[in-house]
Formats: structure tokens, C-alpha cells, sequence
């Protein structure tokens, strides 16, 4: 699963979403499939009346929601829990949940007509994955992971700011990140919010359309033997 995968030549736009699995290197197993196509058309669905995502075609939504959730998919160790930081439409939490069914995987947006759109697609797809209407840092106060996950959240300062106080609770940080994420992580150094951890660059991958690798970023308190 954290195998790179090499971005597909430019072709007509896919009619399925097997076909779109193929023509990225992700082909998958039919159960899984199955589960993502009822995923993708619940998703497509609510976002004809709530905006979730851009990625409303086969190759938008394998080439960028699917290859980002199979990276941060392979980063997990089995039976991990993790926690989805602002879930939005439920990537990468639902479709990791979905990749990869060992993992216990919980959701939680701070804004409300999100979380509730979430929990309309959890319950459609008849998943058991709680969804918390609240900031991530309010769910880890009161509950434990080995890992919180997310992308497109915000930037590392913001990140580590809101981790800061509960790293015993977070686990460790896998963050999805583009091509300037080294001065994402600049900038938090600048602001005084990476004394207390570790940062690694954890995986590396082409994302389609991108003149960049999107990258995998893992953060973990200092002290603490790497995870």
C-alpha cells in the first residue's frame, strides 16, 4: 500500500470508478470498491446542496481522495485508532476506514453543517465510525489515539499549536502536505512551536497534475522513541 505510484498519462476522463482505480495504480479489491463507489455517490449527492468537495469525477476524486487516503492508510500500523481532524466529507477518515477496515477510525469537524453532512454519510453507508461535532483538541481531551490524521486543515504552526497540549492523548500527527510544507515547518520554527517535537518527511508520492510530491509529514513529541 505505501508503494509509490506514478502519475497516469494524460487520457480521456475515466467512466468508471474501476476505470479510475486502474489508470492511477490503485486498483482494489471488489468489496472495497463496491464500498467507495457507495461512498463517492452518497458524497456526490450531498454536494449537490452542501459544498463537501471539488473533486466530483472519478479521476479528481481517485487521484486525490483516494491516493492521499491509501498514503496515510500505509503509514498505520494494525488495529491502530485514529482520529480524523477535520473530516469535512469524511477523506481521509471514512476512506481510510474503508481501505483499510482493521483501523478504528473516529471523525470530527468544528463546523457544524459538515459534521452533520458526515454523519448523513456514515449512517448511509451504514459504517460504525463516531462523529464528534467539535474541535479536535475538545475530543482529545477527553479521549486517546495513536494517531490524528488530516488534510487541508490548516498550516504546521496552526497544527502544532492546537496538538501542543495533548500530545499523550494525539498519539502522533500524519498530516497530508504539498510542496511547501519544509517551509510550513520554517515557519512554525519560527514561531516557537517545534522545540517540543519531532518532524519527519515519513513518505513521498506523485500526485497527478501537481509539478510537486505530495508529502506525508510525521510529528511526535520529543522524548518519545519514534512511532
Amino acid at each position: 500500500m505505501s508503494e509509490d505510484v506514478s502519475p497516469a498519462p494524460e487520457s480521456s476522463p475515466s467512466a468508471t470508478l474501476e476505470e479510475a482505480l486502474k489508470k492511477y495504480g490503485a486498483p482494489m479489491p471488489e468489496p472495497v470498491r463496491e464500498q467507495l463507489q457507495r461512498y463517492v455517490d452518497v458524497l456526490w449527492d450531498i454536494n449537490k446542496t452542501l459544498n463537501l468537495t471539488r473533486h466530483t469525477d472519478y479521476d479528481k476524486f481517485v487521484s486525490r481522495d483516494v491516493m492521499d487516503s491509501m498514503a496515510l492508510a500505509g503509514q498505520l500500523k494494525p488495529n491502530e485508532e485514529i482520529l480524523d481532524m477535520g473530516s469535512g466529507g469524511g477523506v481521509p477518515g471514512i476512506l481510510i476506514a474503508i481501505i483499510r477496515p482493521d483501523v478504528r477510525v473516529s471523525l470530527c469537524d468544528s463546523v457544524g453543517k459538515k459534521a452533520k453532512a458526515t454523519q448523513e454519510i456514515v449512517e448511509r453507508l451504514g459504517l460504525e465510525i463516531p462523529v464528534y461535532h467539535n474541535r479536535a483538541e475538545e475530543v482529545l481531551e477527553d479521549l486517546s489515539f495513536d494517531a490524528v490524521v488530516c488534510r487541508a486543515v490548516a498550516p504546521m504552526r496552526k497544527l502544532l499549536l492546537w496538538l501542543e497540549k495533548h500530545w499523550l492523548s494525539a498519539g502522533r500527527l500524519l498530516a497530508v502536505k504539498g510542496g511547501k510544507w519544509i517551509d510550513e515547518v520554517k515557519e512554525a520554527r519560527h514561531h516557537g512551536v517545534t522545540k517540543s517535537v519531532e518532524i519527519r518527511n515519513t513518505y513521498e508520492y506523485e500526485t497527478p497534475g501537481n509539478d510537486h510530491p505530495s508529502v506525508i509529514v510525521k510529528v511526535w513529541p520529543k522524548g518519545r522513541k519514534e512511532p
